[in-house]
């Protein structure tokens, strides 16, 4: 059973230093991964802050940023973002997932049915 798969993230993580980080690994999530953060102040006073700490805690290394923290995951553009939450989706679900997209040859926006990654 694969535990772990590889990314490439759209734009990629810029570091205080200037250094970009586009490849990554995520893990699966455990019951653990999806009840924990419920309890964080932060996703009580805000629901949308879930993903961040989600993603943070199965976001096993960003290039060489093997450190992947919630302040981390709040600096990610906002289509890597919206990538790792897809791929987390996809990962995890034993169910076909909708996912927005756009044809890179005339931009028109569409919803592709993916199915989830199998090992």
């Amino acid at each position: 059973m694969q535990l772990e798969f590889d990314f490439t993230l759209p734009r990629g993580y810029l570091d205080e230093t200037g250094q970009l980080h586009r490849h990554g690994r995520m893990r699966l999530a455990t019951a653990l991964d999806e009840i924990e953060p419920l309890r964080d102040p932060r996703v009580q006073e805000n629901r949308a802050y879930l993903p961040v700490l989600l993603l943070s805690r199965v976001v096993v290394g960003l290039g060489s940023v093997t450190a992947v923290t919630p302040a981390l995951i709040e600096r990610l553009f906002t289509a890597d973002l919206a990538y790792l939450e897809d791929l987390y989706l996809r990962l995890n679900s034993s169910d076909n997932v909708l996912i927005g997209a756009i044809c890179p040859a005339c931009s028109t926006s569409f919803h592709l049915q993916v199915a989830p990654l199998s090992g």
